[in-house]
This record gives structure tokens, C-alpha cells and sequence, in this order.
């Protein structure tokens, strides 16, 4: 008693009683989803969903890197060109150089989340292998017009990039 009453004057305050267990944590209630929430992750896991938000939005980066790209480019100018002139040729390299991009972009992000989403459905599995099978196959497909020696380095040189890619932020651990 008389070792509590000089604690309570030297701290000046009583403290509740601690647990024996201080590492002890407390157990939080699972919150089930809500109907709106299953709904939403069911849409995005149609791989259809999945494939053209990625096409559209290869498609915005696609044109973002063609303008920057394309303001970069050293146009070829004559000296019988007037600075109008100049201008309006430099926007139509631009916005071809943008238009091209963004195309490729756009099929290049539509195949590989295609691919990705419909290997990671048949396999089961949430891993590294599905994006290198999705870098091969989308690297195959993007260089297939200049043969089949093309192909095959753009199907190992994509699938190698995706995965490095894939390792650098490390999403499948």
C-alpha cells in the first residue's frame, strides 16, 4: 500500500492498469463488401474490360509521348520556307508522329492486358509467368510483318522487358 500511494505522488496521477501482455493486438471485424463493390471488381475481371481501358489509355500515353517526341524532332526546314510555313509543317510531323504512337500504344496495351488477363484466367495463377507469356505474345504479334526471325526477338525481347518491368515493381512477390 505504501509503495502505491508513493507512486501516485511521485507521477502525480494514476495510470490504468496495464495488461500483463503488452504485444497483444486486438482482433478487427472482417467488413464484407458491399453489393456495389462485388459488382465492380465482376466488371473489372472481364478480360474485355480489362483490355480496352488498357487500349484506350495506351492509346493517351501513346499521343502524349508522340507530341513531347515530336516537339523534339528536328524539323527539316527550307530556307524558302516563311516561319508560318515552318510552323504549320512542324504540327503535321507532330500530329502524325502522335497519331502513330498512339495507335501503337494503344494495340500494344490492348493485346498485352488480353493476353495477361486470359493466360492468368486458363493458368489459375497470379504470377510472373503470365506477363512474360503476355510480353511474348504481344511482342510476336507487334513485329509478326517482318517475319518470323522478327517475331520470335520481338517475342523474347518483350517478354524480357515486361518482366524486368514486372520485378521492378514487384507486384507478384
Amino acid at each position: 500500500m505504501a509503495d502505491s500511494s508513493v507512486a501516485e505522488t511521485t507521477t502525480g496521477a494514476s495510470s490504468p492498469p496495464v495488461a500483463s501482455d503488452e504485444n497483444s493486438t486486438q482482433i478487427q471485424p472482417i467488413r464484407m463488401p458491399t453489393i456495389e463493390e462485388i459488382r465492380a471488381q465482376e466488371v473489372w475481371n472481364n478480360c474485355a474490360v480489362r483490355a480496352v481501358t488498357s487500349g484506350v489509355m495506351g492509346g493517351g500515353l501513346g499521343l502524349m509521348m508522340g507530341l513531347f517526341l515530336g516537339a523534339l524532332d528536328n524539323p527539316i526546314t527550307h530556307d524558302t520556307m516563311t516561319a508560318r510555313q515552318q510552323f504549320v509543317f512542324t504540327a503535321k510531323q507532330m500530329g502524325q508522329r502522335s497519331w502513330n504512337s498512339c495507335k501503337t500504344f494503344a494495340v500494344m496495351g490492348l493485346v498485352f492486358s488480353a493476353a495477361e488477363c486470359i493466360v492468368e484466367k486458363a493458368r489459375a495463377k497470379h504470377d510472373t509467368v503470365n506477363t512474360a507469356i503476355a510480353g511474348c505474345v504481344t511482342g510476336g504479334s507487334m513485329s509478326a510483318r517482318g517475319g518470323p526471325k522478327a517475331a520470335c526477338i520481338g517475342c523474347a525481347g518483350f517478354a524480357t522487358f515486361s518482366v524486368l518491368i514486372e520485378k521492378f515493381f514487384d507486384r507478384h512477390t
